[in-house]
C-alpha cells in the first residue's frame, strides 16, 4: 500500500521532533506523539503512525547491535566488542549476544544495516562459491 506524500512528510516532521538532544529517539515523546495522532485522527493517520513507527524502528535499529558467535563469549571479549562498537558509533550502543554453533568458528555482527562476518561459516561459503 502506498503511503501518500503528506502522510509520509508529517510523519518525518513528528519523528524529528522525537528526537532528544543527542539525536535518538525519546521513548516518552515517541509515546506522546503516537497518543496525540491517535487521538488527533488526522487524515491518513494510520499511514502516518505506520511510517512513524518505521522511522523509529530504523532509528533505534542504527543503535543495536546482534552479535552472534559459535561459542559462548566471555565478558572480556563482549565488553571490548560492545566498547569498539561505541567509538565507532559514537555513542551508547545495546547489544544482544547470540550463540550459533551453525558459525562453526569466528563471530557475526549486526549493527543497524551494516553485518561484519568473519565466521568460519561465511569463509567456507565464499570459497565453495
Amino acid at each position: 500500500m502506498q503511503i501518500p506524500k503528506e502522510a509520509k512528510r508529517q510523519a518525518r516532521e513528528l519523528f524529528e521532533s522525537s528526537l532528544d538532544d543527542s539525536g535518538r529517539p525519546d521513548h516518552g515523546k515517541v509515546l506522546s506523539i503516537a497518543d496525540l495522532v491517535t487521538k488527533a485522527s488526522p487524515r491518513h493517520s494510520v499511514q502516518i503512525l505506520r511510517e512513524f513507527a518505521r522511522l523509529i524502528r530504523l532509528e533505534t535499529a542504527k543503535h543495536h547491535a546482534v552479535i552472534e558467535s559459535a561459542a559462548t563469549l566471555d565478558p572480556a571479549t563482549r565488553d571490548s566488542i560492545l566498547k569498539s562498537l561505541q567509538a565507532r558509533d559514537g555513542g551508547a550502543v545495546t547489544i544482544d549476544v547470540k550463540v550459533d554453533p551453525s558459525l562453526i568458528g569466528g563471530a557475526r555482527i549486526r549493527l543497524g544495516s551494516e553485518v561484519w562476518d568473519a565466521s568460519v561459516l561465511s569463509r567456507l561459503n565464499a570459497l565453495s562459491s
